[in-house]
């Protein structure tokens, strides 16, 4: 379940990916809500490993 945690750095660290300013979303470019996107994703993933280790017991 912690291999969830590598997404964001994956997603965030190809900026090749994300680098671009079409399609836009609310007159914010790519490339910004893109990266602000992963912010409630990361912390999203965060907590479904905190959960499952809590759940196990792994300290």
């Amino acid at each position: 379940m912690r291999i969830l945690l590598l997404l964001p750095f994956i997603g965030l660290l190809w900026v090749p990916f994300y680098n671009r300013e079409l399609p836009e979303l609310f007159g914010f470019p790519f490339f910004y809500w893109y990266q602000l996107l992963w912010v409630p994703v990361t912390s999203l993933l965060v907590w479904i490993v905190y959960r499952q280790d809590a759940r196990k017991g792994v300290e």
